[in-house]
Order: C-alpha cells, then sequence, then structure tokens
C-alpha cells in the first residue's frame, strides 16, 4: 500500500482534497462518463432503435406534471424518445467526438510543434505563420468549413455513416495551433539542455532525440490544454449539431436535441430542450473546473 501513501501525500491530491468544488466537478464527471459509457445497459429505452419508438408517447411531459408516466421522467420528445435515455446516449456522443478531436489536434500539433521548436529556422517560421493565421479564424467557422467541404465530395451513401468521423476531423484540425504553440515553447527550451546536446555527440537521431526527449519533457502543459480543450470541443460540436451540420438527426446528440426541442419551446414542451441544454451546461462546467484546477496546479504563479 505504499503507492497509496505516495498519492495521498501528493502536492495534487492535499490541492484536489482541499476544494470541494473540484470534488464535486470531478463527481460529476465521473458519473456522467459512466453511465453515457454504460448506457445500453443503464437504460430502459434504446433511442438508436426506431422500432422501439412509440409515437402515441410523444410529448409526454415530466412525471411532476400532469400526464407524466414513471417510465419516462424527463417526458419524451415529437418522436417518444425517453429524454433521459436520449440525454445519456447524447453524452456518449458528446464525450466521444470530444476526446477524438482533442486527441487528433494534440497529435497534429505536438509533432508539428515539437519539429518546429527544435529544428527552427525556417521551418519552424513557416509552422508558426500557418499556426498565428489559423488563429485569426474562429473555430467554429473552420469546422464549418471542413464541414461542408467533406458533405460536398463524399457521395449521399457515406455521409452519415461518415459524419461523425468529418466531425472529428473538422473539429481536430481547427485546434492544432494551440498545442503546436505550447510545445514549441517547451521544445525552445529542452533544445539547449546538456543531455540533449550530449545526445547529439553521441550520434542519437534527431526523430529520436525528440521522440525520446523533448515529447515527454513537454506534455505536461499540453495535457493540461487537452483538459481545457475538451469542454471547447464538446461545445462546437453541439453547436456544428444544433445548426443540423452535425451528427444525423436520427443520432442522440446534445446539440441535435436542443435543435429538435427548440422548435417545441413556445408551444409547451420546453422540456424537449432544457433538459439537454443543462446536461450540456453541467457537463462542460464539470470538465472546465477540472481543467482549470490542473491549470493551477501545475504552475504555481496562476495559484
Amino acid at each position: 500500500m505504499g503507492w497509496l501513501k505516495r498519492v495521498m501525500d501528493h502536492d495534487i491530491f492535499y490541492s484536489f482534497t482541499r476544494s470541494w468544488v473540484i470534488m464535486l466537478a470531478a463527481f460529476i464527471t465521473l458519473f456522467i462518463v459512466i453511465t453515457s459509457v454504460f448506457a445500453p445497459w443503464l437504460t430502459i429505452h434504446d433511442p438508436f432503435n426506431p422500432s422501439s419508438l412509440n409515437l402515441m408517447d410523444a410529448f409526454t411531459p415530466p412525471i411532476w406534471i400532469s400526464g407524466g408516466k414513471w417510465i419516462h421522467p424527463l417526458g419524451t420528445d415529437d418522436q417518444g424518445r425517453d429524454i433521459l435515455s436520449t440525454i445519456m446516449f447524447g453524452n456518449r456522443i458528446s464525450l466521444l467526438v470530444g476526446f477524438l478531436s482533442v486527441l487528433l489536434a494534440m497529435l497534429i500539433g505536438v509533432t508539428l510543434g515539437t519539429v518546429s521548436g527544435y529544428i527552427g529556422g525556417w521551418l519552424d517560421s513557416l509552422i508558426m505563420r500557418l499556426a498565428d493565421a489559423q488563429l485569426t479564424v474562429p473555430p467554429i467557422l473552420i469546422a464549418l468549413l471542413i464541414n461542408g467541404v467533406a458533405r460536398a465530395s463524399l457521395m449521399r451513401e457515406l455521409q452519415e455513416s461518415l459524419n461523425i468521423y468529418v466531425l472529428v476531423f473538422s473539429i481536430g484540425i481547427s485546434a492544432w495551433p494551440q498545442y503546436a504553440r505550447v510545445t514549441r515553447s517547451g521544445a525552445m527550451v529542452e533544445r539547449n539542455k546538456e543531455y540533449i546536446a550530449a545526445s547529439r555527440v553521441i550520434g542519437v537521431h534527431p526523430v529520436m532525440i525528440m521522440l525520446q526527449h523533448i515529447v515527454p519533457n513537454v506534455m505536461g502543459p499540453t495535457l493540461v490544454l487537452a483538459t481545457i480543450g475538451v469542454p471547447l470541443a464538446i461545445i462546437i460540436e453541439a453547436t456544428l449539431s444544433f445548426l443540423g451540420v452535425g451528427v444525423p438527426p436520427t443520432t442522440p446528440s446534445l446539440g441535435t436535441l436542443i435543435r429538435v426541442g427548440n422548435e417545441f419551446l413556445f408551444s409547451g414542451e420546453w422540456w424537449i430542450t432544457i433538459f439537454p441544454a443543462l446536461a450540456l451546461v453541467v457537463l462542460v462546467l464539470s470538465v472546465n473546473l477540472i481543467g482549470d484546477w490542473l491549470r493551477d496546479t501545475f504552475n504555481p504563479k496562476l495559484r
């Protein structure tokens, strides 16, 4: 149990246990992740299966309103889909798109940032000018552009099956400059240290130097940035789905649910849009609080 004592004595654990807000955010995030991953086994309704839907249950209100049913505690939408089940499946898609798009952005950004910071010269100038040019355009516009080009290029038969992959690519490709700039700063510091010079002297290949020495030492700030980037990616996915260019309408997503419910908001069926919107706010806020805490923890100057 020595490892447990080391964890409990660590500064990060001390900082975590000193803030009830961060502990609550971590608990909520963990709860959302678990319920999303195990959604097919935790729900009795499958919003992906049209044959299980009953249009007679459409617009069923929550249980505390007259006409509500215990089998649909948060009500149903216009197709008779259970709101609670669709939120759980929607969180699943939002988290999947958020994590995968951030991983893609990190892969591109860390690669280009490490090469730029270590090699320098004209290659550094070229990569950073590309990053600066892309940073002048809002990520949502870049994602819309890439998504629109993909929709126009792909055959209609492939669009729905590849929609999530296109969404991940469009969000990921719009976020790489931030990771590249952070990684470049760390790589420029590391390349001037003695152990890097020793590696050059004994003939280690530059690619191996970057993989074995540079990348591991610059990943700390990058991982913290990734934690903050996940909620931003989730918001972009929800925005694209709300605009009708994200996941297919038949796929439960928080943005899609908000868009569908917005059409019935002023006719009295407020629960179709309010509950998915609250779920999105809670998810993004919880992950964002954890990201801010990690940033402050790894950078004492910000405390």
